[in-house]
């Protein structure tokens, strides 16, 4: 297993060791929705000596960018995945190791048991079928039925090699068309010219064959079942990082197998801003020269006053497993904040026993963190619950989030707006500033009037945010 130490980094040395001394070091699992990871950038080169702490190579997880240290002394013999080596299976050798100088002759001799490259091991050979039992006495009596010695003239030829005669290749290549997307009418239906004529007369225009880099053209057409837009359509193929494929995977499982249900509130936040500004203002007042100045946002007393809610109400804090509801005694906000990498979610550890100012540097550091691509598990493992906030970035007056796994619920809170509200008497009118949350629910953990009561919680904080503070 991995261990971190106190400068953030992980150490492992999985080791698989020979009669030469040689030693696999294989993919690390950093965190615990990990299965495989990528190489980002090596950090020794073969032959180099290597003590306890140096710096192996730098390892993309489905969270962050981690450098993997070594435990003990040796030299790196073979490096068996190189800089930018995607999908490596937790456990696959990346690299082999041995004790002394005098053992990196051994290293061309080694091999792998463990799979070296970022290739998955070849799949086993099927077993051959047993032979079909002897035809009965009947049935071998009949004559075979006669073969067709040439195939119909519209089936296309087996496998992925496309069959043309030159004078269609130089056609299609002409027109920019792909052969592979053309049925042949020639013998052993491979493609002749006719068919490229009978194609670019009836199918798109001729401009389906991409383009070189990664700025493509596709032609528009008109798709089957439709009618499309006619002319060339311009993309480019952006690559997805690990952090986004995770994302994905575990967002599609949350929408697929959790049953989420949604409860939307709206709360009055004047005292909260008029606090806050008061607040601000105290800590501008108050900072030494040079310092740079804190200040404390809505989402920090929305994190307060969820992490206080989550007390009142303690069967939001929970996770569903089939033999139990795991209810936590810890409350770890977890604060969703889009990077370029992808969506991440560092976690404030025990926010309900923090004041807004140590919240406030927490998220200044995790957010950082996030953006420059540096967390380490610490960081962002451990959350019980999830704040996601369009609101005071990008003005989205409401929305429902999913639900972040193995949470059972998701805050999402959007924008902040003035209404007119009755005044306190009959026929007056007076201003007021209003927040819509929405609370995303597992309801294999939470029933509708237990996610009510913690909104009802939620909104007593955020109404009265002086309660906050007691």
């Amino acid at each position: 297993m991995p261990k971190k130490h106190a400068g953030g980094q992980i150490s492992f040395f999985h080791a698989s060791r020979s009669a030469s001394a040689v030693q696999e070091i294989g993919m690390p699992s950093l965190s615990p929705t990990m299965t495989q990871g990528n190489i980002a950038k090596w950090r020794k080169k073969e032959g180099d000596a290597v003590v306890a702490g140096d710096v192996l190579c730098e390892i993309e997880t489905d969270k962050a960018t981690l450098e993997m240290e070594s435990m003990e002394e040796g030299f790196l013999g073979k490096i068996l995945v190189g800089d930018g080596g995607k999908d490596i299976p937790v456990g696959q050798a990346i690299c082999l190791m041995v004790e002394s100088e005098d053992e990196l002759k051994s290293i061309g001799d080694y091999k792998v048991s463990s799979g070296g490259g970022s290739s998955p091991p070849p799949a086993k050979k099927e077993e051959s079928a047993p032979p079909p039992p002897a035809p009965a006495k009947e049935e071998a009596s009949k004559p075979a039925p006669k073969k067709s010695s040439t195939p119909p003239a519209s089936s296309p030829p087996s496998g992925d090699r496309v069959f043309a005669t030159p004078a269609a290749r130089k056609l299609a290549e002409d027109k920019n068309v792909s052969l592979s997307s053309m049925k042949g009418t020639g013998p052993d239906g491979s493609i002749v010219k006719a068919d490229v004529e009978e194609y670019l007369a009836s199918g798109p225009s001729p401009s389906a064959r991409p383009t070189s880099g990664t700025d493509k053209k596709v032609s528009g057409g008109v798709p089957a079942g439709g009618v499309g837009p006619i002319g060339d359509v311009d993309y480019t193929d952006i690559p997805n990082t690990q952090i986004r494929r995770v994302t994905a995977k575990r967002l599609l499982l949350s929408k697929q197998t959790i049953p989420h249900y949604y409860l939307s509130l709206d709360t009055q936040v004047d005292k909260l801003l008029k606090l806050r500004s008061d607040l601000n203002a105290t800590l501008e007042a108050g900072k030494k020269k040079d310092a740079p100045v804190k200040k404390i946002s809505l989402n920090d007393f929305v994190i307060k006053a969820a992490a206080l809610a989550l007390k009142k109400v303690p069967e939001v804090n929970s996770s569903w497993t089939d033999e139990y509801i795991r209810q936590y005694h810890n409350v770890n906000i977890s604060v969703a904040v889009q990077t370029e990498h992808g969506l991440m979610v560092p976690v404030v550890k025990d926010a309900d026993k923090k004041g807004l100012a140590t919240i406030t540097d927490d998220i200044k550091v995790l957010a950082g963190k996030a953006r420059s691509n540096t967390l380490k598990p610490d960081d962002y493992e451990g959350g019980t619950f999830t704040v996601s906030n369009l609101g005071g970035p990008f003005g989205i007056k409401q929305f429902c989030a999913i639900i972040n796994p193995p949470q059972a619920c998701i805050l999402a809170v959007g924008t902040t707006e003035k209404r007119v509200i009755p005044g306190a008497e009959p026929g007056q009118y007076e201003p007021g500033t209003f927040m819509t949350v929405t609370l995303s629910c597992d309801h294999r953990v939470i029933d509708g009037a237990v996610g009510a009561q913690w909104l009802g919680a939620f909104k007593g904080y955020i109404e009265d945010p002086v309660t906050l503070m007691l």
